[in-house]
């Protein structure tokens, strides 16, 4: 394999100037132990697993309010026990910086539905407290449920920061999401408490939940309380007020819980069935997101940190964790895209963001569109752009290279709601591949397997973690027997997490590529192909916004067919030239067996929210399921966006 173009190497201060450096100074100076380069730190992190956590325990100075007795109870997986003895709370750590900066802004608040808002930590924090009280007011105690059908606002945050301070467990759906899909998914961990929002903006619509919100109340019959959070235009019927629920002057107070307490259950996407509740510990969250947000994201107290995100993907809950570390958080609500692509640069020049978040798709638009962030904004605070979602190719990272230079480090990382954090990803002291990841991250021992068991390297394997992580699920809600949980991530490798990424790791750099679900996978004359490989050399076309590609398999035991779909360039047609054009690149720059039996036009894509491609739906339709049947619409982008591939369904002969 040829080596890719190495686009960044660490800064030659990165020692001396990035909170990575500092942890390393300090890890010398405590525990003699020395690392000046991220592979040899990276492989103590995982071959050492109590020193490396009792490390980030230590140099994050982690409260407790009883001790643990040692690092890992048990080392099993599924079942490793970590820090067992130890009560804390999440929230305790969230607004540790009011003590020492309260007067320093923790929150600034963006929003297409109403003006700017800022908190400072002082003022976090006491909202918190009363929020506190008014929940327990209402019962809410360790272990109760209360759930948000809210956006990315500061209200939503300091419901959740004082549901965690009480040890109830949180869980929350953006209010785009309608009423069954809300349902589907709280309906699962049977919440006592709502709180919800008759409407906002999106752009310039107003949107009004009020009937959708009736619906969901109406779904879950074990409510006691539904709690309206003033935002958009109308009111909610017969509810509390937000006001009343924060009424009460109160001081701060953290119920301390067990390490692996439940903190809050995310739900997967539910593009392949149900929901699935997984849920994420105190600690667990607490020790990876205070590792990752330090030492691969280079946050530190004073640092801002902007990433579009709703409050339905996991990317909200490692937002809020920038408070672990002292970082303020610019939370932004509305249409990512209005009035323009740039008005997410704007808001970064505004907020004086050191950290900006965006997704593949948003940072190849900009890309496509010839924006120049760097030459019309002062960006002059932004040391790191995080990518997420989706695989950005190669000339996207040309494209942030060009804009910003070397002073600003491109991040692009992999991981998941499963973890709730990076498995893969860069940070100060690694290099930037164009397009590639980096490499694992610290203390997460990321490999790939093949279909034996054995590990690869070079080749496309399964992406596998052959070591327990803090931030692993708890289990999932209701999944008293572990089954679903083993199921979901250890029937294929007893004792090893196979997380349904096909990656490639390369041997002579560490670095690696993501190339899509691996039950996506196409597999073709025995050959298996990863859907990355495709849309890379694909949407480089100019003529080709966007596509996806599926393999019908033969049941007589063919070759099957490979079916790509292509939305083109506003103004173009997908002619024979144009077929020609793609079977020619994809041959020229894959392989004979990446060329496609048909390509065929369709207005759109279907993605899911986060902007990842949705081929088993896709496939799924094709063979001749309704769309509603195969995925919950709500978690669709576009909810139309199956529709096409039904009507085509309905046109191909059967098989």
């Amino acid at each position: 394999m040829n080596e890719p173009e190495s686009l960044r190497e660490p800064a030659p201060d990165a020692l001396r100037t990035t909170a990575i450096g500092d942890y390393l100074t300090w890890l010398e100076r405590t525990r003699g132990l020395s690392f000046t380069e991220y592979p040899a730190l990276h492989r103590w992190s995982v071959t050492d697993l109590e020193d490396f956590w009792s490390s980030i325990w230590d140099y994050f100075d982690v409260r407790t309010h009883t001790p643990y007795d040692r690092v890992l109870g048990r080392q099993d997986m599924p079942g490793a026990e970590w820090f067992p003895g130890a009560t804390l709370n999440y929230a305790e750590h969230a607004l540790r910086s009011a003590e020492s900066a309260p007067d320093d802004v923790a929150v600034l608040a963006h929003s297409q539905t109403r003006g700017p808002l800022e908190l400072t930590w002082a003022e976090l924090a006491d909202q918190v407290a009363r929020a506190r009280t008014g929940l327990r007011r209402l019962g809410v105690g360790r272990g109760d449920r209360v759930v948000a059908h809210l956006p990315n606002i500061p209200e939503t945050l300091v419901a959740f920061l004082a549901t965690a301070s009480l040890g109830a467990v949180w869980a929350s759906c953006a209010p785009e999401f309608g009423a069954r899909g809300v349902i589907d998914r709280f309906a699962q961990i049977e919440p006592t408490v709502l709180l919800a929002t008759a409407g906002y903006r999106y752009g310039t619509k107003d949107i009004d939940r009020r009937e959708e919100v009736a619906a969901i109340r109406a779904g879950l019959p074990t409510l006691r309380e539904v709690v309206h959070v003033p935002y958009g235009p109308g009111e909610l019927a017969d509810t509390l007020a937000w006001s009343d629920l924060l009424a009460a002057p109160a001081d701060p107070g953290f119920d301390p819980v067990p390490f692996a307490h439940p903190l809050y259950v995310l739900f997967s996407s539910g593009t392949t069935g149900k929901p699935k509740p997984i849920v994420h510990g105190h600690g667990g969250i607490l020790l990876e997101h205070l590792k990752n947000h330090s030492l691969s994201w280079d946050l530190r107290p004073g640092d801002r940190v902007l990433w579009f995100t709703t409050t339905a993907w996991m990317m909200w809950n490692s937002l809020v964790s920038g408070l672990l570390v002292g970082a303020s958080l610019v939370m932004i609500d509305g249409n990512p895209l209005h009035p323009g692509l740039d008005w997410q640069w704007q808001l970064a020049e505004e907020t004086g963001a050191t950290l900006m978040g965006a997704s593949p798709g948003f940072l190849m638009a900009c890309r496509k569109e010839g924006l120049t962030p760097a030459k019309d904004h002062d960006l002059s605070r932004l040391r790191q752009i995080g990518a997420a979602g989706s695989l950005l190719p190669a000339e996207g990272f040309h494209w942030v290279r060009e804009q910003f230079g070397p002073e600003v480090l491109l991040n692009v990382g992999s991981g998941g709601t499963d973890v709730c954090t990076g498995i893969l990803q860069g940070g100060p002291l690694q290099q930037v591949w164009a397009g590639e990841i980096s490499g694992p991250c610290l203390g997460v021992a990321a490999t790939a397997y093949d279909d034996r068991g054995d590990e690869v390297t070079d080749a496309l394997g399964e992406l596998v973690i052959t070591r327990p992580m803090p931030s692993m699920p708890v289990g999932f809600w209701g999944d008293t027997d572990n089954s679903r949980y083993r199921a979901a991530y250890f029937d294929t490798y007893p004792g090893v997490w196979r997380h349904g990424d096909w990656v490639r790791f390369r041997a002579a750099t560490g670095s690696c590529t993501v190339a899509g679900r691996s039950d996506a996978t196409l597999n073709r004359g025995g050959v298996r192909l990863g859907t990355a490989e495709f849309y890379r050399v694909v949407e480089e076309l100019p003529e080709v916004d966007d596509s996806l590609v599926v393999h019908m398999e033969d049941r007589a035991g063919g070759p099957g067919e490979l079916l790509l779909f292509v939305v083109p360039r506003h103004g173009d047609a997908l002619d024979d030239a144009l077929r020609r054009r793609i079977r020619t690149v994809l041959r020229g720059a894959l392989s004979p067996r990446h060329v496609p039996d048909s390509i065929t036009a369709v207005p759109a894509i279907p993605r899911n929210r986060t902007g990842k491609k949705l081929e088993l739906p896709a496939k799924r339709v094709l063979l001749g399921a309704v769309p509603a049947d195969v995925v919950d619409l709500d978690t669709l982008a576009d909810p139309t966006g199956l529709d096409s591939f039904a009507a085509l369904a309905a046109r191909r002969p059967a098989h």
